[in-house]
């Protein structure tokens, strides 16, 4: 099943005819091509067609997600969420620069809830790696929800973040208390420079009187965790 194909489904299960009428038009006028400024115009209209609630998907669909796209986990993705990303799959483009530019501005005009979704639709676009520097721009996000729909449920940091953008994303989920068992691949990518910077952390809020996380240790190295804890 295609990416595309499987947020149809997830949507054809949720919004209302009136909605995916909407949707169809949109997404036929995006594959056709039209200008940068109109798909961000169309990228913000969603919100007038689906509500900004939970997608809830089963445990089939959650699969079915999974095995589209190794890593990917949908389940704390919003209706609107899916519906955006949708138009961003809808592009006929995506293996273009065009692709890419148009892209880029939409992030640069998009408010917060738009920002999340252009943000989870980087892992499922061809060549996900052009956009590492972008995805770099959501892990250094000030909006704790734009940071997690960068860094969480989704294998674009284990697959396309080298090693400092990837060390410099675990720190902050553990920083500002994400959950960093939700970053996918944590365990295939520790290193023991990521070691060293989660245990200078874990002896900072130390010295501060600050408690440690548990999941801290999830970025630490299994031979290194018991020194850490008694340090």
């Amino acid at each position: 099943m295609t990416r595309a194909a499987l947020l149809d489904l997830l949507l054809a299960a949720r919004l209302p005819a009136p909605s995916q009428a909407w949707l169809a038009q949109a997404c036929a006028e995006v594959a056709r091509g039209l200008p940068d400024r109109r798909f961000g115009e169309l990228v913000s209209a969603a919100s007038r067609h689906a509500r900004r609630e939970p997608l809830a998907p089963a445990e089939a669909e959650r699969a079915r997600a999974a095995a589209a796209l190794e890593g990917l986990e949908i389940e704390r993705w919003s209706l609107l969420e899916a519906l955006r990303v949708r138009l961003v799959l809808a592009r006929g483009d995506l293996e273009l620069p065009t692709a890419v530019r148009a892209l880029e501005s939409a992030f640069q005009f998009a408010d917060e809830r738009e920002l999340c979704a252009l943000y989870r639709s980087l892992a499922l676009l061809p060549d996900p790696g052009r956009f590492a520097w972008r995805a770099g721009e959501g892990c250094r996000s000030n909006m704790r929800s734009v940071f997690e729909a960068t860094a969480l449920d989704t294998p674009y940091p284990l697959r396309w973040f080298d090693e400092p953008a990837f060390n410099q994303c675990v720190i902050k989920a553990i920083f500002i208390g994400a959950p960093v068992a939700r970053i996918f691949g944590l365990e295939r990518r520790r290193n023991r420079e990521l070691t060293r910077m989660a245990l200078d952390l874990a002896a900072e809020r130390r010295s501060a009187g600050r408690p440690v996380p548990d999941d801290l240790w999830l970025a630490v190295e299994p031979q290194q965790r018991n020194a850490g804890v008694r340090g």
